[in-house]
């Protein structure tokens, strides 16, 4: 067979549904799909608006990217979007395996190499080392600022955060199995409980995911039955994303403080989660532990991957006092692919194995 038809040549698909044409990224081991083309347009005055319309009205293009046979339950995916802020160079949305994010860090991280290498922003200044790529996501525009060399991107990518803070300290929980629990919810672009997964019976360097994934939803969801969430700026924003198992090193080292998060449905990150540094610098500030500009290492039990954190100003979000924080972090590209449907097929929207 001649290599070139057998790449060029689409197979058998339904003409009236657009092929989904993606680049696949990773952060710290963290996916993300970026779709290219194939996606109907997302109609909204905001982008929270548009982050409704999709979840109402094109939910099936979340399913066929990120579940299975072309995804699976960990997958997650971005949707570039018009922005409605002047200064954005893009929008984005954010899907996992249960629905749309607010916030996503290593999906900020690698969309700044992305943006800076597919042309979404101008070409920096010859001789520039770095690239500012302003994002639009659901939480607020975000910063990102993109090693260069010569117009391309080169090394790791930082951000600026959405005003982070502490919504609740050493809020006690009933966790069935593991009776009273501590935790601290913090705000990083989006909500998270905080809890040693020591307290939890676990160490989080060793122990299996199936026993971190019961451990860490068995929080989210007592959380969610006894205690009320909410944002100052937006309804939207008020959810629990997940829950993030520490090591407890709360205390400032210079050695890497290792932190799993679990999200969504079950969903395990493979990096030290973006917004979960983000969040988990507004908690260690708040308490006293972090002065400003004192940087952190953030270790994924995962994979060992590495974000760095630090709390780069004040700032506030409503009443709260809240922080700016910069994450810096390394995405890297694994391919592309073109995902096709026959209208045939009783599995074309996708499915997911628990």
């Amino acid at each position: 067979m001649d290599s070139a038809l057998a790449v060029l040549r689409p197979p058998p698909h339904d003409p009236e549904t657009p092929a989904l044409s993606v680049v696949d990224m990773h952060t710290g081991g963290e996916p993300l799909r970026i779709v290219l083309a194939g996606c109907p347009e997302v109609v909204g005055p905001t982008l929270l608006a548009k982050r409704r319309y999709m979840r109402q009205h094109l939910d099936h293009v979340r399913r066929r990217l990120i579940f299975e046979p072309r995804g699976h339950r960990d997958m997650y995916g971005a949707v570039l979007v018009q922005s409605e802020l002047p200064d954005a160079h893009l929008g984005v949305l954010f899907l996992h395996n249960e629905g749309y994010s607010s916030m996503c860090g290593h999906a900020v991280l690698a969309l700044g190499r992305f943006a800076l290498d597919y042309g979404l922003v101008p070409v920096p200044f010859a001789g520039s080392r770095e690239a500012r790529v302003n994002i639009h996501c659901p939480c607020g525009l975000v910063a990102a600022f993109v090693a260069c060399e010569d117009g391309r991107s080169r090394g790791p990518v930082r951000f600026h955060s959405v005003p982070a803070f502490v919504l609740a300290t050493d809020l006690m929980v009933d966790v069935p199995g593991h009776g009273k629990v501590v935790v601290d919810i913090a705000y990083g672009g989006a909500f998270y409980a905080f809890v040693s997964a020591e307290k939890l019976g676990l160490d989080i360097c060793s122990a299996k995911t199936r026993d971190v994934v019961d451990a860490a939803s068995g929080v989210t969801e007592a959380v969610k039955a006894q205690f009320k969430i909410n944002h100052p700026d937006s309804e939207d924003l008020a959810f629990l994303y997940g829950t993030i198992l520490t090591d407890g090193k709360d205390a400032y080292t210079k050695e890497p403080t290792t932190n799993i998060c679990v999200f969504a449905d079950e969903q395990v990150d493979r990096s030290p989660t973006g917004s979960g540094v983000t969040a988990r610098i507004a908690l260690q500030y708040h308490k006293g532990l972090l002065e400003l500009n004192q940087t952190r290492a953030f270790k994924s039990s995962a994979t060992g991957s590495v974000f760095t954190g630090k709390a780069v100003r004040e700032a506030k979000c409503g009443d709260f006092k809240a922080v700016i924080v910069e994450v810096s972090g390394q995405a890297h590209y694994t391919g592309t692919a073109s995902f096709t449907v026959e209208d045939d097929d009783p599995l074309k929207d996708g499915f997911l194995l628990k």
